[in-house]
Order: structure tokens, then sequence, then C-alpha cells
């Protein structure tokens, strides 16, 4: 089977979509399939892979994030469609890429794959706070209508997690299938902590009690991410509880993330960690992973912290939430300095060893292996392929001005 991915989101230095492009592809090898990934880029090139490869399209980068490119060329694309001749195509994302895939001609199962819920990310955000998010949701009534629009015109809506399912399906968008990530459980494993490692961080964090509250947090230093919550939070519950903040990641927020730890005490921003193991050998040697976006669609760092035997502190909705039982999580209301640290003071009030114990126990009955989400992807795939296909006009090329029309038709 061939698989040709449009995956707007991809990036070379880092972040969730690159760790689970790695993964695909690994997988597609060891399956026996070919999976292309299209990207955005600085410039026009072909990368081979191992199970593929990827070919990169000349894109402006994103300018919150230069790390990040978008698409801006759709016919680009559909020339890398008609050249490849996919058994199936995903869109990655609901913007120019999404509209590629919907819009081109071929007759290859199309699969509409979410990575990324757009309401949480940017209005929640922005928004939550002050509104809530059933009320910023129906705010957003016209991009919801959007997305109906561009899903009726896959074959399926892949997610990664149950939660988001429901959620699109609340929202109509066209048969939300719900397929768990997965992990590397031979990488992130409890066996990996390390006192020393701990005493390290710690010192980073300029903390020299070793009886101080370790906490981790990963993720891209963006504002969906709310790192800045993270560290007020933690500057809060240092007044009743000792504690230190060791900050891994990189964004457009670094500078000021940085600045900020400066002034606050206890926070160390450690930035990109670009080696799996010794991102492995951090999350293990923590007392627990600090998170602050409640709209993550699955929650790939959550899942591998628990498999790391490491307990969380996270938002009490999306993925985050999903993935958090009381044995070894706290939760809080999300958007909230003041519930975040109150969550981190009653974490520091439990047995932090049994917590631990109980995480790592979870993660074999909760947390699936990155080849068991591959394996049941590509199952639902071939069986999608299985089905008779006829080629419907729908899907032929749209002039700009007819994409327009049909995204207007949609919102009235």
């Amino acid at each position: 089977m061939k698989i040709v991915d449009v995956c707007e989101f991809y990036s070379e230095f880092g972040g969730g979509v690159r760790t689970y492009v790695a993964q695909k592809l690994a997988a597609s090898a060891r399956e026996g399939h070919h999976t292309v990934i299209v990207a955005p880029g600085p410039a026009d090139r072909i990368e081979e892979r191992e199970g593929g490869r990827i070919v990169w399209l000349r894109a402006p980068r994103i300018l919150l994030d230069p790390r990040y490119h978008i698409f801006r060329d759709r016919n680009a694309i559909q020339r890398v469609l008609h050249r490849e001749a996919p058994d199936v195509v995903e869109g990655s994302s609901p913007w120019v890429g999404g509209w590629a895939v919907a819009s081109w001609p071929g007759c290859a199962v199309k699969s509409f794959f979410v990575h990324q819920d757009p309401v949480a990310a940017y209005p929640h955000t922005l928004l939550a706070a002050r509104l809530g998010a059933p009320k910023v949701d129906a705010l957003f009534g016209l991009f919801w209508r959007y997305l109906r629009a561009l899903s009726g015109r896959f074959d399926t809506t892949v997610v990664s997690g149950r939660w988001l399912a429901d959620r699109l399906s609340r929202f109509g968008v066209k048969t939300p299938r719900a397929i768990r990530f997965g992990v590397e459980p031979e990488l992130f494993s409890p066996a990996r902590r390390s006192l020393e490692t701990r005493k390290r961080m710690l010192a980073s964090c300029g903390i020299r009690d070793d009886r101080a509250l370790l906490l981790v947090a990963l993720g891209r230093h963006h504002p969906e991410k709310l790192p800045g919550m993270l560290i007020d939070a933690v500057g809060r519950a240092r007044c009743r509880v000792p504690v230190g903040l060791y900050m891994i990641g990189d964004g457009p927020l670094r500078r000021r993330l940085e600045s900020r730890a400066a002034r606050a005490s206890g926070v160390f921003v450690a930035g990109q960690v670009t080696g799996r193991s010794d991102l492995a050998d951090l999350l293990a040697s923590g007392d627990a992973l600090l998170h602050g976006c409640p709209g993550e669609t699955f929650g790939l760092a959550i899942a591998e912290a628990i498999s790391s035997g490491l307990p969380l502190i996270v938002p009490a909705t999306g993925g985050a939430a999903q993935l958090a039982e009381p044995a070894y999580a706290e939760t809080y209301e999300p958007f909230r300095v003041e519930a975040c640290a109150a969550a981190i003071e009653r974490f520091a009030l439990r047995d932090g060893r049994a917590m631990a114990a109980a995480a790592a126990a979870a993660a074999s009955r909760q947390i699936r292996t990155s080849h068991e989400h591959f394996a049941e992807l590509f199952a639902y795939y071939a069986e999608l392929c299985s089905q008779p296909r006829v080629h419907d006009p729908q899907y032929s090329y749209l002039p700009l001005a007819d994409e327009q029309s049909v995204m207007a038709a949609s919102v009235q």
C-alpha cells in the first residue's frame, strides 16, 4: 500500500508531528508499505528515508514560529499526488494542504487526519479564560461549518483520541475515527530513572535540596501550550512548597520564557533535547510532568511521561485529561494560574513513589505502542481501499474562485 501524507505541520526542528512522522516511516518499512510525506520547507528537495521519503515543497515561513513553513501553492501539492499515484492520501491540516487533497481528482482513499483542533489551540487560548470554552466554540460556528464542508470531501476523518472524535462529531465533522497514538516502550521506561540526573536537573533550577519537588514541562514554547502560566504557577506554589521546574522545548516564546525564568526562582529553560534517549532519561528522572495545554488532540508527551513512570499535573480537559487517572495525576481547571498552583501543592502532599508506581503500572494497560497504532491505522486504510470506489466529479480540480464559493456556501 502506498500512502501520501500531505503534512502541513511538519518541521525538521522538533514537535510531536515530527516524532509521529518518524514512527510512521519506520512502521511502513516494517510492514512493507511505502509512505511519502509532503511537507512545506525552505526549498524544493527530496529526502529519502527508510519506509519512504519526504518531499519538501518550497513554502513561506510562519511568522509566529519560523521553524515551520505553510503551504501556499496547491498546484505543487497536486502535481506530487499525480506523480506518486497513492492508494491512500492524507490531508493533515484544514488549510491549503487539506484543500489540495480534497480537490485532487485522483481516486485514492482520502483521509482527513486531524493533528490539531484549531479552535482549542488558538481561540480557546486567547478567550476561554474569560468567556469559557463552550461560548468560544459557539462564537466560532463559521469555522465549524467550514470544517464540515472540508471534511465532507474526504472518505474518513482520523483522530488520535476518543474525546476528539466525540468533539468533532458534535460539530458535524464527517465520520471521525479514533485511532489512538502510541509510544516506544523500549525507550520510555521507569528503568531510566537516575538520581544523579535528577540532582543535576534540580541544580539547573538553582535548587540544592534533593527533597524539593522536580517538575518537568515538555512541549513547544508556543502560546497554546501556556508555558508562561506554568512558570507563574510554580512561582505561586514555591511560597508553600519547595519546587523546581525544568522546561524542555523550543519555539517562538523561547526568549521571553528565558527572561521570565531568570526573574522567577527555581525555573530552568533547557531548550530542545534532540536525542530521544536523552529525553527519556530526563522524563524518567523527574517527579511529575507539569502540562499547560488543555487542547491536546492526544498528548504524546503525556503518554511518554506515563510510560516513564512520571505522574501528571495536567488540565482537566482534552487529551491530557483523557490520559490522567487519579492514582497518578492531579488535574486543574484550564487557563487558571491559581488552579495550577493548587494542583502542584496537592501533588506535593501525596506519596510520590506510590504515584510513580501507579503511572508505570497504568502504562501497559492504558498506553499502546506505536506498533499497535500503525497496525490499526494501516489495517483501516486497507479496509477502505478494498471497498468499491467510483470517481466522483466533486473531487475534480476546483479553481480558486469555485473553492471559495464552496467555502462561502458552507457558512450560509
